[in-house]
């Protein structure tokens, strides 16, 4: 087994390591979400954890790891009779992102139970990681279906396997520790909010510690064991403190003063729902026993809410986590006076370590005059836009995005088999049962009624004498269901002069942003194309980040003319790339044009054929026809039409249109 990476050694990430620390105190607050760019020592830290957590007794023999002292009665290895017992290391259960059902939870003999009623069962990561810590590395990435199992456990402090009838339950409490990075995408709010705490890291951008960091890392690549050695005094003295704190957590007092200050501050930020409160209790308790305390002051109110808040006040994945730490204070000053002794310490509180979310996104451009397409409102780009050569007219300011709106839903036809989403029909191993199949590997989800039609007219043959039936390998089938799948939706954005007005580019932005939410909730992939001037750019690869989009999008520059050729060809090369990184995962190319197309020899021409290329392909599209005035040329819907897709308008496009319901993409007939 490698030595672990010393916890006490990791530079710096003050809060990371507080909240790890606060976790193995009380793990009644509920574990910690840590959110981070690549290379800010997440894993490793969450790892060294484990190393310092207090050992526990378990029941000799029991893989459930039962406590001795009051074992689970319904542990599938009970009953346990009063008797030897064995103290172990606390486990740290790594879930990866790719596991299986049967992996997390465990797995039924199907076989055996149908024929012998027999209940053999093989304990999952859920039932290891009992009593101990469960990480999940790139829990953003988690598919739904593991999300919703693990919810499940974390809510009920259990896990149930249901196959067919039959069914198994064990206990399963754990310290849940997940790592993401935001540019990979969002959590899904109830997951989210199962996380007691949350903390957001970043590299430092001292060279001093950025000297030490590396110089610590390469002495323990030269050396693990000798480098923890020389770290164990520091881990043992915070092994002991957490012990420490352990016992004096009982005595802590939670006074009506501090009771109150949390109350009031929950209710300041609007958080939803009451488990903030109780998690900022409990972790405010846990700070105090921390620092040796029997009281709780408001300094570790404060910090209780810089940890327990910033995610749980997020409305869209648009919204950067964190807090207003003057709105904080002032909170706590004004219910700081009245109570008992909680509320001390409310007129000079610690303002502690920056609050892990920092500031929100940054300021909107004001709007400038309203202009034609060939005019310029401002000679510069917004931040992220690179300037084009005009071909005609010069670029303006990114204009605002208007309110975003619920759309209707677009979807990719036919039957996929991509990822676990919410958009397009699939073949899943999860939703409604359509069919069966014989297994192809190991058995996952039985048809019961079709085994036993394959079984039943072999029972004779096999020499069946008893009640059970006899069945074979050969007879077992597998359901095939039908459920949902997530889609690459790429954005394809017409950015040239001719949608330069202010006001209908912000209503174009709008209706992205809107679309990139719709995306965010059915589970999609995101990428955005923009083209003006003479070329067309990838604003955003593929990505899971919807958020990323977002501010690609607010601060896209407009003006010039419209390359829809380029636009179009360079949406087929991102789709060819990906296809080969993904071939499961079905494209929906959702272009935003008036339908224009100028610029260079024979532009409507040669749009023509880069749609008719997509089309070839059998890419599903869809066209926002953003063309307005009362005049219109219907340019989009020619467009919609060689793409083999279908337009829709702006309005259209609200899912209260009264247009009509579901806007589902068709493709032309070949």
């Amino acid at each position: 087994m490698s030595t672990p990476f010393p916890f006490t050694a990791v530079v710096g990430q003050d809060d990371l390591r507080l909240a790890l620390l606060l976790n193995a105190v009380s793990p009644a607050v509920g574990g910690v979400l840590v959110r981070g760019e690549k290379g800010t020592a997440k894993s490793t830290a969450v790892r060294a954890l484990s190393a310092l957590m207090p050992a526990v007794d378990v029941v000799s023999g029991c893989r459930f790891s039962c406590d001795p002292h009051a074992p689970d009665p319904a542990c599938p290895d009970g009953p346990h009779a009063p008797g030897a017992f064995a103290p172990r290391p606390a486990r740290m259960v790594e879930l990866p992102v790719g596991a299986s059902e049967d992996r997390l939870v465990g797995a039924l003999d199907i076989e055996r139970a149908l024929s012998e009623g027999v209940k053999a069962f093989e304990p999952g990561l859920l039932a290891d990681a009992h009593r101990g810590i469960l990480y999940v590395d790139e829990v953003n990435l988690l598919h739904d279906h593991l999300v919703d199992l693990l919810l499940d456990a974390a809510a009920m402090g259990a896990s149930y396997v249901e196959r067919e009838g039959v069914s198994v339950r064990h206990a399963s409490k754990f310290l849940l520790v997940g790592t993401m990075n935001p540019e990979e995408g969002e959590l899904r709010p109830q997951l989210l909010d199962r996380f007691g705490l949350t903390v957001e890291v970043a590299a430092s951008r001292e060279p001093d510690q950025r000297v030490e960091v590396v110089r610590r890392r390469l002495a323990y690549d030269d050396d693990p064991a000798g480098f923890a050695a020389r770290w164990a005094d520091e881990e043992a003295a915070v092994r002991a403190r957490i012990t420490a704190a352990r016992e004096l957590l009982p005595s802590v007092r939670l006074g009506d003063g501090a009771l109150r200050q949390i109350a009031a501050t929950c209710a300041a930020f609007e958080v939803d729902g009451m488990r903030a409160d109780i998690v900022m209790a409990r972790t405010a308790t846990a700070l105090a026993a921390w620092a040796g305390r029997t009281d709780v002051l408001a300094e570790d109110v404060r910090q209780a809410a810089l940890l327990a808040l910033p995610h749980r006040r997020r409305r869209n994945p648009f919204d950067a986590p964190g807090l207003d730490e003057d709105k904080l204070d002032e909170t706590l000053e004004e219910f700081g006076g009245s109570g008992d002794q909680g509320g001390e310490g409310d007129d000079d509180p610690d303002p502690g370590p920056d609050g892990p979310g920092g500031p929100g996104g940054q300021p909107e451009p004001d709007d400038a005059p309203q202009g034609d397409g060939d005019t310029a409102a401002s000679p510069e780009a917004g931040e992220g836009g690179e300037p084009q050569p005009s071909g005609g007219g010069r670029e303006q300011a990114p204009a605002r995005a208007a309110e975003p709106f619920r759309t209707k839903v677009l979807s990719v036809p036919g039957l996929g088999e991509g990822a676990a989403g919410r958009r397009s029909r699939a073949r899943t191993e999860h939703g409604r049962t359509t069919g069966a199949r014989r297994p192809r590997g190991a058995l996952t989800k039985l048809h019961l009624a079709a085994t036993v039609r394959a079984a039943a007219p072999h029972q004779r043959a096999r020499g069946r004498s008893g009640t059970g039936l006899v069945v074979r390998r050969d007879d077992l089938r597998q359901a095939t269901r039908e459920g949902r799948e997530g889609n690459l939706v790429l954005f394809v954005v017409d950015a040239s002069g001719s949608m330069a007005a202010r006001q209908r580019m912000s209503a174009v932005k709008g209706a992205v942003l809107s679309l990139l939410l719709d995306a965010y909730q059915r589970r999609d992939k995101v990428g955005l194309v923009t083209f003006r001037g003479t070329a067309a750019d990838v604003a955003l690869p593929p990505t899971s980040s919807v958020d990323a989009a977002a501010a690609r999008l607010e601060t896209l520059p407009t003006g010039g003319r419209t390359p829809l050729a380029a636009g179009l060809l360079r949406a087929h090369e991102v789709l060819r790339v990906e296809r080969l990184r993904d071939p499961a995962r079905r494209a929906l190319v959702v272009v935003v044009t008036d339908g224009r197309a100028t610029g260079g020899p024979e532009p409507v021409a040669l749009a023509g054929r880069a749609a008719r290329l997509l089309a070839a392909e059998g890419t599903a599209s869809v066209v926002v026809d953003c063309e307005s005035g009362p005049v219109r040329l219907g340019l989009a819907g020619r467009l919609a039409g060689e793409l083999g897709g279908t337009a829709v308008t702006l309005d259209e496009l609200r899912a209260d249109s009264i247009a009509g319901l579901v806007k589902d993409v068709q493709r032309r007939a070949a």
